[in-house]
């Protein structure tokens, strides 16, 4: 038996047969633990009051600045398209709840106390695109008012908020997506199918980034003079974020600088890469260790007139281990803008994403037994891509593209991310306990508001 088995694998072509069913029996053997859970694109179980392939979905906005008024848009220009009424809008700013209507006609109904809106019965789905510390509580809300929910990135501002959310989702069978518009992208999609398949063999390695160089400071944005006490209801803005001030329109428009608001480049960039590409694993895992390392030495902000210098780092870099032996890197910069390759390594071959094409590269020891190949290219990511995904699954029942299972996974790297490199700890997670610790046992202190003055 041992003799046929070599000579089985001695030619070229009986060996590369060989070699590509014992790496599908690998990749299957490592995913078996992990599959308690429900696999990416696994359909839920069926959900109370589940619309009908015909049925309009009627559709409200809480948070109608930047990225709220670009969803109005986008989902307004295919609104026929994705059979969808715009029918509410809720934002703490006048100006811009009063934007927002404008943007969408005069049937619109305005509010601006979000909870008031979670009231309208006719209202099916909630896109919500406010600042991060009011991601979780409106979706909590929305979800508990039997809403479906569209969540801008990140999912939550912290890592215990996350989990309110993943199971009070499993509890009303809503369906949620996180806009992290990649992941409707088909490339990262086809990566997935490829590692699935064993074409790569066991995944080893991802690396990504997300770079930008601004000399003014990333996110020192415009201060509009309509921004006032009088127009903001300030305190409500402010909501469970333990640190208050007084108005600041500093802290208004530029938000994503400063830590009780945001994570800042943990939050707002590094999501569009660990999304898509822990989708592109085609298993998401929790992490088994995250590391982070920051530094904001270069100083942009003194580059601004009248700002504050911020909390958050000019540069990240992230590196996580997985169950399965997978090792991921992320890094992203406000003061560089030269990316590193976009790349997914396995034993037997890398995957690349150029052009919005992959491309599988076999390893020079399998040259002989894996065949090079290329994908077509694929449409580039778009937020209207993303949002009908959303919609589509809303109607089938079935998890969207960034859907909770992935979103947990991620948000999880993000927020331990955070933690490491504000307490300059290795930390390790226990998806069973949902605890983390230090590589010796220790806990760590999970943070949330009122865990330190910037919080």
């Amino acid at each position: 038996m041992q003799k046929q088995t070599t000579s089985l694998a001695s030619t070229p072509a009986s060996r590369r047969e060989f070699l590509k069913k014992t790496a599908v029996a690998a990749t299957v053997a490592a995913a078996a633990p992990l599959l308690r859970t429900p696999v990416y694109g696994q359909s839920q179980a069926p959900s109370v009051n589940v619309l009908g392939a015909n049925d309009r979905i009627t559709v409200g906005y809480i948070g109608t600045g930047n990225m709220g008024q670009t969803h109005i848009r986008t989902q307004k220009s295919r609104a026929k398209e994705n059979n969808i009424v715009q029918v509410a809008v809720c934002d703490v700013s006048k100006h811009r709840a009063a934007q927002a209507k404008a943007l969408i006609g005069d049937h619109v109904e305005v509010f601006y106390d979000y909870r008031k809106l979670l009231e309208r019965k006719d209202i099916d789905a909630v896109t919500i695109s406010t600042v991060d510390h009011w991601h979780a509580r409106c979706t909590l809300d929305a979800l508990n008012a039997g809403k479906h929910v569209y969540v801008e990135k990140p999912m939550t501002r912290y890592l215990g908020e996350a989990f309110e959310v993943y199971d009070a989702v499993k509890k009303t069978g809503k369906i949620l997506q996180v806009g992290s518009q990649g992941c409707s992208d088909l490339k990262w999609h086809k990566a997935a199918e490829w590692i699935r398949l064993g074409k790569i063999g066991p995944v080893v390695m991802a690396q990504g980034s997300y770079m930008r160089n601004n000399p003014k400071g990333e996110w020192n944005y415009t201060i509009e003079p309509w921004a006032t006490p009088e127009d903001i209801d300030w305190q409500f803005w402010l909501g469970p974020v333990h640190r208050k001030k007084p108005f600041s329109a500093d802290d208004y428009f530029r938000w994503r600088k400063y830590y009780p608001y945001c994570g800042g480049l943990l939050s707002d960039l590094v999501p569009h890469k660990a999304h898509p590409y822990m989708l592109a694993t085609g298993n998401p895992e929790f992490p088994l260790r995250v590391a982070c390392v920051g530094s904001k030495k270069v100083g942009t902000d003194r580059n601004t007139q009248g700002t504050p210098e911020r909390d958050v780092p000019e540069i990240v870099q992230i590196i996580a281990e997985f169950p399965s032996g997978m090792v991921m890197h992320i890094t992203s910069s406000s003061v560089n803008e030269q990316g590193t390759q976009e790349m997914i390594r396995g034993h037997m071959a890398t995957l690349t994403m150029a052009g919005n094409r992959v491309e599988l590269r076999p390893e020079r020891p399998f040259a002989e037994e894996i065949d090079p190949e290329t994908s077509e290219a694929f449409p580039v990511e778009s937020v209207e891509a993303h949002e009908k995904n959303w919609f589509d699954c809303i109607r089938a029942n079935k998890e969207p593209n960034c859907g909770i299972e992935l979103a947990i996974r991620v948000q999880t790297i993000v927020s331990l991310a955070e933690i490491s490199e504000r307490l300059n700890v290795m930390c390790l997670f226990d998806p069973q306990s949902r605890k983390v610790t230090t590589g010796d046992g220790r806990p760590v202190p999970v943070p949330t508001y009122g865990w330190s003055e910037l919080s």
